[in-house]
């Protein structure tokens, strides 16, 4: 209770009101909310709670990211500042000796991605059985990347006794059948509509010329004013490209994150522009889930993401903790089929916008905003 009055919260959030008795319980929980939701409290908190004093290695979350884990685990140690557990994380892309050396001396509590885990489990060095609470997060994610095997694999060799605490923003059947293997008579909690934008988020798409869309971009960020500000790209030669432009610019002070810059550089990317040292990052989808980077002020699409369900995702980077943020799409003719798939997903039209005063060149995609426009004024005029 006093880490939890030292961070300054007073009210807990909604996934936290329901989640937290049900987890003091020791029941096994599904949960789903929106990102920024406050989810990781609301495993962290209760899960704390119940370990009491140190006494080994009980408590294991498992998370698809290594940037992912470090978060959880400076939350943990946030809000068990007092308790005297000791957490640490596990992961892959750095060497063994330091993380072998700490699970060797003693841990409460391990922070995972399921590669690096295994081959401590393989050589002996992590040992399950005393595991009480199981943490499983991000599953979609780790889905996505191709962990649910090894996640499996892991869970296997858990004691039967030990609560299971399951977060999914998506149930697809793979899931399903994994939740089904893990978890005890669950309780579920879903918070928010499933795929839908968080209401604190005014988002719009622009439509552009493909070879004019870095140009569009530049002019938006003109007439854009932000603190913090997120770009996405779908590719890291796009990251590249797009960081090197910004750079060259002089005008702001960026950064790029994405799977191919080493660990430490992502690190250090993220810290200064959670710090301000960065009023923007360019970034692959890698940043978009999960990350808690509060204060993002805007969020722009550089491509309308394939996978509709990443759209809500990277959007959800602003807006969080009922803060407001805008978020902007840019688009071509090519990428209509995402848009629309995007709008059935979130079941609502998402506001075309053409920056005033940009020298557009002709495309298609124009003229079919054009006609919506005018449809939609012939509406209202009827009305009248």
């Amino acid at each position: 209770m006093a880490a939890i009055r030292e961070t300054g919260y007073t009210t807990p959030t909604e996934i936290q009101q329901r989640a937290i008795p049900v987890v003091l319980e020791g029941r096994d929980v599904i949960g789903a909310s929106q990102t920024g939701t406050g989810k990781t409290a609301a495993f962290a908190l209760p899960s704390i709670s119940r370990l009491g004093a140190p006494a080994g290695f009980r408590c294991l979350v498992l998370e698809p990211t290594r940037e992912l884990a470090l978060q959880v685990v400076e939350q943990f140690e946030k809000y068990g500042k007092h308790s005297g557990l000791r957490i640490l994380a596990v992961y892959g892309g750095v060497g063994y000796e330091k993380q072998r050396k700490a699970l060797q001396q003693g841990v409460d509590v391990v922070v995972a991605t399921p590669g690096r885990l295994l081959d401590f489990m393989q050589d002996g060095t992590a040992d399950l059985n005393g595991l009480e609470v199981l943490v499983l997060d991000e599953v979609d994610r780790m889905l996505d990347m191709g962990f649910l095997p090894d996640v499996r694999r892991i869970v296997e060799r858990t004691p039967k006794t030990r609560q299971t605490l399951f977060f999914s923003a998506t149930m697809p059947p793979q899931i399903k059948s994994l939740a089904d293997f893990a978890l005890k008579d669950p309780m579920s909690v879903e918070v928010g509509i499933r795929f839908s934008p968080a209401e604190t988020v005014s988002h719009y798409m622009y439509p552009v010329a493909s070879d004019q869309r870095e140009e569009l971009l530049l002019a938006i960020l003109k007439q854009t004013h932000f603190n913090s500000l997120m770009v996405f790209t779908r590719t890291k030669a796009q990251a590249d490209q797009l960081y090197s432009s910004l750079k060259q610019s002089g005008e702001y002070k960026v950064a790029v994150m994405h799977s191919d810059i080493s660990q430490k550089e992502r690190e250090r990317a993220l810290k200064g522009f959670r710090d301000g040292e960065f009023e923007m990052i360019v970034a692959t989808d890698l940043a978009a889930r999960g990350l808690d980077i509060s204060g993002v002020t805007h969020v722009i699409n550089y491509m309308v993401p394939e996978n509709s369900e990443d759209y809500v995702h990277r959007i959800g980077r602003t807006g969080r903790a009922q803060k407001e943020g805008d978020a902007y799409t840019l688009f071509s003719a090519e990428e209509l089929p995402y848009v629309s798939s995007i709008e059935r997903l979130i079941n609502q039209k998402i506001e075309r916008k053409k920056l005033e005063g940009f020298a557009y060149k002709y495309t298609t995609v124009l003229d079919e905003e054009d006609k919506a426009r005018a449809i939609l004024h012939g509406r209202k005029k009827k009305r009248r």
